[in-house]
């Protein structure tokens, strides 16, 4: 039986169903959208999803509530909110309908979901406190999300539902932004493995455009490389390479008499026509062209290396 109904709780709404109903509504958008505490609507059956209400979870039996007592937990023990529940059992078919390739879908599936479902749910459930993100807590997206609830003193007849109908794709937005970053990123994890191979025992990677990169160069092990050289749209970059991701501290960093510098004043420092910029952080410069990219960097390495 097809589904015909997608059943979540009335009333005010919070980050988990709302996302929830963004997986859904990709997979089965003919699909009516129904807000209800109703019994007739929150029990389950064959032609409707029921999810973030009626008081229990069997995927199944399409019925993904977290609230009741012994509710359904990760196998590390952390707990689900809807938004969990759905993306674990709806998860792949939605990475499908974007046809991501069979080779990328568990590690998208799962980055995604430790990335950015995990903490929704842990939010969700009272398990982190919003606090844990600093000044930044209001600015995580179930915060955000919530924000578009409407005020506690404008209660008029469908104003929940209204709100919730304008929030789908704001949330929407940021779901399929993520996936495509990820997806974009395995496409892009290919390339630079490739360019890795092609650069041997170089401390310079050439890469054909601007990509991400970190990810491959930690999974290669190529602890050898200090910095990346690739096109923009009227110039070169040459980029320095994090130590971690979490860190802004470099491998290396470009020379201290470049820092700041541009135009003349660069290319005098340097000694390469050509020289454009460098930032006064050290970690990116710009130069015209690729033969004086590629001189500023091996410039750079041999400074670090003898440093």
């Amino acid at each position: 039986m097809s589904i015909t109904h997608l059943v979540t709780h009335s009333g005010g709404f919070h980050a988990d169903e709302l996302l929830s109903t963004v997986i859904l509504q990709r997979l089965y958008p003919d699909a009516k959208l129904v807000r209800s505490r109703d019994e007739s609507w929150i029990t389950p059956a064959p032609d409707k999803i029921v999810y973030d209400v009626g008081r229990g979870f069997d995927a199944q039996g399409q019925i993904f509530d977290h609230h009741q007592r012994d509710s359904p937990l990760r196998a590390d023990g952390q707990p689900y909110s809807s938004f969990g529940l759905i993306w674990a059992h709806y998860g792949m078919a939605y990475l499908r309908s974007f046809d991501v390739p069979e080779a990328d879908l568990e590690d998208i599936h799962a980055s995604f979901d430790s990335s950015f479902v995990l903490p929704v749910d842990l939010l969700d459930n009272g398990a982190i406190e919003p606090a844990t993100a600093g000044v930044l807590a209001g600015l995580t997206l179930p915060a955000l999300l919530e924000t578009l609830k409407p005020p506690f003193d404008a209660r008029e007849a469908g104003s929940d539902d209204r709100a919730f109908a304008a929030a789908l794709p704001i949330a929407r937005a940021f779901v399929e932004a993520s996936i495509s970053g990820k997806a974009a990123k395995r496409r892009a994890h290919t390339m630079v493995t490739k360019a890795i191979e092609d650069a041997g025992d170089n401390h310079v990677l050439e890469l054909p455009r601007g990509m991400p990169f970190r990810g491959a160069v930690r999974d290669a092990g190529a602890d050898h490389l200090l910095f990346v050289v690739h096109p923009r749209d009227v110039d070169w970059a040459i980029t320095g390479i994090r130590v971690s991701g979490d860190s802004f501290e470099q491998r290396a960093d470009l020379p201290v008499a470049w820092a700041g510098l541009i135009d003349g004043a660069l290319e005098q420092a340097c000694g390469v026509i050509g020289a454009k910029f460098c930032h006064n952080g050290r970690f990116i410069a710009v130069a015209a062209t690729r033969e004086a990219a590629l001189e500023m960097a091996q410039l750079a390495v041999a400074e670090h290396l003898t440093a």
